[in-house]
């Protein structure tokens, strides 16, 4: 295990080094080292890598919102991927209906599913553990069986000829070029989710998480801030949903949305450890390398994602984050004491 996180202690090392010059600037270096990812993997003569990448990034996206209000206030709810259904049927009808271009389109899409948010919200601030996931679940369903249904979001044919982004000239319309647009969404999305963790509102769900009464007796509104993780989740599921459906080749069907993508996701924090943005991160990588490996074998996925998904309850309950905070606080233990050993001598 040593030898495995060695690579991992030296950049964790890096980036707490730059963070001190100023806590925008590893986000920056970070960027840059991301940019040329593309060029690497056009390399290899398979564009199929980049567009896995692009897939892992919305996934990121989608998996960080989970954790908001899965991870930080700590509700349990399966049925994110209806939201994420929501935001990518919006924003297709309105690009392709109403000729709104992408700019448009997403803001619009991420707005309704934020309404949705607050649909879903309402009732469910007053449910907890198995309720609050059988309702969601309900709701996830209920959004994919609609969709199937129904000819003006796609039926059974999905919604083809989706418009690519453009800005100016610059169109969209391959893998490559769409790497930079999920890319930088999924940073975004990644550094507002640290600055939510560090506001008072972050303070708040995580208070929620430990202790309900415990919260709600040192004056925390337990069921707004609840109402308002699903509402910034919604949000984060929204955008996913967009940059998913305004992808190349600029198709959704509803097979898109199905228990088996939750599951995926759900998986995806679990491994990276609920309330860890960067294990989420993490997990959402290795999850969707698994997934999209074993698509072949899609009659026994549900059990295989099962059965990691018990063992890491059994084997790692913390799942990736939690050894990342380990190594944290083990360091700074090693280095308290040194220091102490020091001053000692």
């Amino acid at each position: 295990m040593n030898l495995l996180l060695a690579p991992f202690r030296g950049l964790v090392d890096f980036f707490q080094a730059l963070a001190r010059i100023h806590r925008i600037v590893p986000w920056l270096v970070a960027y840059v080292f991301l940019l040329p990812l593309p060029e690497i993997l056009s390399a290899t003569g398979n564009d199929y890598y980049i567009y896995l990448t692009n897939r892992i990034l919305i996934f990121i996206l989608l998996s960080v919102g989970l954790n908001i209000v899965k991870g930080f206030c700590g509700q349990v709810t399966v049925g994110h991927i209806g939201l994420y259904a929501i935001g990518a049927v919006t924003s297709s009808l309105l690009a392709i209906n109403y000729g709104w271009p992408f700019w448009a389109a997403m803001p619009a899409a991420v707005v309704v599913t934020g309404l949705a948010g607050i649909i879903i919200g309402l009732p469910s601030v007053r449910l907890e553990g198995a309720y609050l996931a059988l309702a969601t679940l309900g709701l996830g369903e209920s959004v994919r069986i609609m969709i199937a249904v129904t000819p003006a979001l796609g039926s059974s044919t999905g919604i083809m000829l989706i418009p690519p982004p453009q800005v100016g000239s610059f169109v969209f319309d391959d893998f490559q070029k769409y790497y930079y647009l999920v890319m930088t969404a999924a940073m975004i999305g990644i550094y507002l989710s640290f600055s939510i963790l560090r506001s008072a509102t972050g303070r708040a769900f995580m208070a929620i998480r430990e202790d309900v009464i415990a919260a709600s007796v040192h004056g925390i509104n337990v069921p707004a801030n609840k109402l308002l993780a699903f509402v910034i989740s919604a949000l984060y599921a929204g955008a996913a949903g967009a940059l998913f459906a305004h992808m190349p080749p600029g198709f959704i069907h509803h097979n898109n949305f199905t228990i088996i993508e939750m599951v995926t996701l759900l998986l995806m924090v679990v491994m990276g450890g609920i309330g860890h943005i960067w294990g989420g991160v993490i997990g959402a990588i290795i999850v969707y390398i698994i997934y999209d490996n074993t698509l072949e074998f899609y009659h026994i996925q549900p059990l295989t994602f099962g059965l990691i998904m018990v063992l890491l309850v059994v084997f790692m309950p913390q799942g990736i984050g939690g050894v990342i905070d380990r190594y944290l606080v083990t360091k700074r233990f090693v280095k308290l004491r040194e220091e102490k050993s020091d001053g000692a001598a």
